[in-house]
């Protein structure tokens, strides 16, 4: 037997077996590198109403070209081209994405990117499946929705998935407001606000507030309540200002502060300092709190005490305002 031949002969197939299990290692790596990539869209207006619930009146008034449509149509074409072209660039860039319609979606635990088809709202409504995995918002119809937090459009669509894709984008980390009602967290995911009301947008609401050692007894249209990333929108609207979009305080703004005969509250409008908590009593019998917009709501019954604090989960917005 030759001893050199069967020693080359060994050392030949360990050198294959390494190189077989490197390339292996490789492809392993390849794959773990991937993004696990959920892409959660909304459905238009027109596909909600006209196509799947058959609303006999929108479609009258889109036969005849009211004003009140005229961009219900021409909105819903842009959305789904944007889908259309979401899909088609992901499988071009080979990712493995899961496409998800909003109302069908209820964890995103087990994805390395969120992406959201949209507007501002799908994305506040994907927010609070989301824990520290970074999202993309890409606002489908500029012409009709609000993009406030969106990163791009269907003109830079390419150039926002392969940023996220490549973590070449800015990442932006925005405080949220963590909400508890007697006791129980409603919520540690609120990105936009809270509005704390009655049930009828007629009544009055009723409630203790407090913030520290200062206490008052109110009467109003409610409270809103919200993080700096919220401070664009209904808080402004009430009154308040517009906060650091990195900011971590938390506004409060009283909406209509019924005040007569000279009363005079403190307690109107304030920010809420990391380490500060904001408490509510209600006094009101139909109480309602609203999260993030109409979607995700909560009966507050006479006597419920409502804690406002700052979240220990952050949300990591990509691409926030770079265009």
């Amino acid at each position: 037997m030759n001893t050199r031949t069967t020693g080359k002969t060994k050392g030949a197939r360990a050198a294959s077996s390494e190189h077989a299990q490197g390339t292996n290692k490789a492809k392993r790596a390849s794959r773990k590198a991937k993004p696990r990539v959920l892409v959660i869209y909304k459905k238009s207006a027109y596909q909600l109403m006209v196509r799947e619930r058959k609303n006999a009146r929108a479609r009258a008034l889109l036969d005849r070209k009211d004003r009140a449509v005229e961009r219900l149509l021409a909105s819903h074409e842009d959305h789904v081209s944007t889908i259309q072209e979401a899909r088609e660039l992901l499988e071009k860039l080979g990712v493995s994405a899961t496409f998800r319609y909003r109302a069908d979606a209820d964890t995103a635990d087990s994805f390395d990117l969120i992406v959201t088809l949209g507007g501002d709202g799908t994305l506040l409504w994907a927010s609070h499946l989301v824990g520290r995995q970074p999202m993309l918002a890409i606002n489908t119809a500029p012409r009709d929705s609000v993009g406030y937090f969106c990163a791009g459009t269907k003109d830079n669509l390419e150039e926002v998935i392969v940023g996220a894709l490549e973590n070449s984008l800015p990442a932006t980390e925005l405080t949220r407001v963590q909400i508890a009602m007697d006791g129980e967290v409603v919520s540690q995911r609120v990105l936009n606000d809270v509005l704390f009301c009655h049930e009828c947008p007629a009544a009055t609401t009723r409630y203790l507030i407090k913030q520290g050692d200062v206490e008052e007894d109110h009467k109003s249209s409610g409270l809103w309540i919200g993080p700096a990333a919220g401070s664009t929108a209904a808080q402004r609207s009430a009154g308040g200002r517009v906060l650091p979009k990195t900011s971590t305080q938390i506004q409060y703004v009283v909406r209509e502060p019924y005040m007569p005969n000279g009363t005079r509250y403190k307690l109107v409008k304030g920010l809420i300092e990391a380490d500060e908590q904001l408490v509510l009593t209600s006094k009101t019998h139909g109480g309602r709190l609203y999260v993030d917009g109409p979607h995700l709501r909560r009966k507050v019954a006479l006597g419920s005490e409502i804690v406002v604090e700052r979240s220990p989960e952050p949300l990591t917005v990509l691409g926030f305002h770079t265009r």
